[in-house]
Parts: C-alpha cells; sequence; structure tokens
C-alpha cells in the first residue's frame, strides 16, 4: 500500500507506462491478485483530484522480495509515492 505527495498527478502520468508495464508483468505471472489506485475524490475518474495512493496485492516468495519489487516501482522512482508500506495479506474471500 502507498500514499501518494501532494499533487502528484503529473508525475504519476509521465510514469504510469513504466508502474504498468511492472503489473502486467506479474499478471502474466499469474501472481497479481489485484492493483489499484486511490481517488482523491469519490469517483472512478477523478480528473485534476488525482489520486492519494495505490494499493498492490501480489504474491511474492517472502516479504523481502515483496518489498525489493516495490522499492524499483517506477511510481517510488519518480517521487510519486511519499510512503510505502508492506504486508503480508491472507485471502480468505473470494
Amino acid at each position: 500500500m502507498s500514499t501518494d505527495i501532494a499533487d502528484s498527478l503529473s508525475q504519476r502520468l509521465i510514469a504510469r507506462p513504466a508502474h504498468l508495464e511492472r503489473l502486467q508483468i506479474l499478471r502474466a505471472q499469474g501472481r497479481l491478485i489485484l492493483a489499484g489506485p486511490h481517488p482523491a475524490i469519490e469517483s472512478e475518474s477523478p480528473g485534476d483530484a488525482g489520486f492519494t495512493g495505490s494499493l498492490v496485492v501480489a504474491e511474492f516468495d517472502s516479504q523481502a522480495d515483496a518489498q525489493q519489487w516495490a522499492d524499483n516501482d517506477p511510481y517510488l522512482k519518480a517521487g510519486v509515492y511519499q510512503q510505502v508500506t508492506i504486508k503480508p495479506f491472507k485471502l480468505v474471500f473470494p
């Protein structure tokens, strides 16, 4: 789970293709459970309001592997994320 810096939209738009490419790789490997941003307002397309962070739930062999993957996220490298938190996750539903 990540938290964006304030007014991150312009940096997000620049780094988005590389960010999505990494998620597509996880998806192709069958390891991506879900991923998406947190809109800054209650809207699927928040426009200029942008986003406040993102959530990625994926399978990794260890928490250290997940941390390493997250540390190389293009959004983090572009300064979009001010904080990234890696936690274990237990899938209950569906």
